[in-house]
């Protein structure tokens, strides 16, 4: 019998929201439990956080960051996530191979000196770096080492991004431990756990998002299909078609599939959309709804709110100030959340990004 949207939904949701014992105050096992989170909004890890482990708290989730049992970087797609060690040595191999041949190609050089540009840099990066030191340490490679043509791709801005977006290295806050905030950046050499593989890349995908097309690990990992292929020829996996004719993958030892009643209240890019191809993400969120969050123009998200397992509206508490209102809108036509349910996700959002909320609104948009 071929896989229903429901399906997938049950199937993604009891990986994405499981039972971890103490993950209110072992951040670093609720982080690995759930395999990476897009953060290039740093306040999405402690929304996430909140929204899956009602209770954990902002300082639990700052020490981890502080203690490096939570890493956070520029990874898959160039996007910058969060994830435990291990996960982040399979992200940092994604991003090797899913960037590899673009870089060198922007940079006009070949595919070993591009390799021998990011040993380069790691080598450089052995101390905390900031954004200016890695361009001038690239552009001073691409002087000895790159034709014209490549130190003038390496003065854009694009060239200065890779210096330090090709998962070699991890970045933490410069004016101390506001985890939370975007504020400027300091960078250093991730130290990797071990060997990772495309095997490694496209079992942690099937292990935290999964089942999943070969689209859908190609479009999270920023890898071609082929070589989403490689990896998925060293795995014991099987596969169902769903109703978009696609085959779906999952490996033998997935766990049962899981309801999740009530409101979750999740951060921008959270992984119920960022872990699947934007052309097949229906097991969360109806295409019109899709529409309204995902802004194509300049790739940002609204947060979503999550009722009963489905996405089915956003909301908002605007603003850095540790006392701030929230607006929940939800989406004519599906379940209107109650006051009385919104209660125990604005106290987890509370904890987790450590704010007080002083007021809720609920209202309806016509989508």
């Amino acid at each position: 019998m071929a896989l229903s949207w429901e399906d997938l939904a049950g199937a993604s949701l009891a990986r994405q929201f499981p039972d971890v014992p103490d993950a209110a105050t072992d951040a670093a096992a609720a982080v690995h439990a759930i395999g990476d989170m897009q953060t290039q909004t740093a306040r999405s890890a402690f929304i996430g956080l909140g929204a899956r482990f009602p209770g954990i708290t902002h300082e639990a989730i700052s020490t981890a960051y502080a203690a490096g049992t939570v890493v956070r970087g520029s990874t898959i797609r160039g996007t910058v996530h969060t994830a435990s060690p291990a996960h982040y040595t399979v992200l940092a191999e994604a991003t090797r191979v899913g960037q590899h041949r673009r870089w060198a190609r922007m940079l006009a050089i070949s595919d070993d000196e591009i390799a021998d540009l990011w040993a380069s840099v790691e080598e450089f990066a052995r101390e905390w770096r900031t954004p200016e030191e890695l361009r001038e340490h690239l552009l001073g490679w691409l002087a000895q080492h790159g034709s014209s043509r490549s130190r003038g791709a390496g003065d854009t801005a694009p060239g200065r991004y890779l210096a330090f977006a090709h998962g070699g290295l991890v970045r933490r806050p410069a004016s101390g431990d506001r985890w939370e905030g975007q504020g400027r950046p300091l960078y250093r050499t991730f130290e990797r756990t071990g060997p990772a593989t495309l095997a490694d890349v496209v079992r942690l995908h099937l292990s935290v998002h999964g089942p999943s097309s070969r689209q859908d690990v190609a479009w999270w990992s920023g890898m071609s299909l082929g070589s989403v292929d490689d990896g998925l020829a060293g795995l014991d996996v099987r596969g169902e078609e769903a109703p978009d004719g696609r085959t779906y993958l999952d490996l033998p030892s997935a766990p049962a599939a899981r309801d999740l009643p009530g409101v979750r209240l999740l951060p921008e890019f959270d992984a119920l959309l960022c872990g699947y191809d934007p052309k097949a993400r229906d097991r969360f969120v109806a295409p019109a709804h899709h529409r309204r969050l995902w802004n194509e123009s300049n790739g940002m998200l609204l947060p979503p709110l999550l009722v009963d397992g489905r996405i089915s509206g956003f909301w908002r508490a605007p603003g850095t100030a540790r006392r701030r209102p929230l607006e929940v809108v939800w989406f004519a036509r599906t379940r209107r959340p109650s006051t009385a349910e919104i209660e125990e996700p604005v106290a987890a959002l509370e904890a987790a990004l450590g704010i007080t909320v002083t007021e809720v609104t609920i209202s309806r948009e016509q989508v």
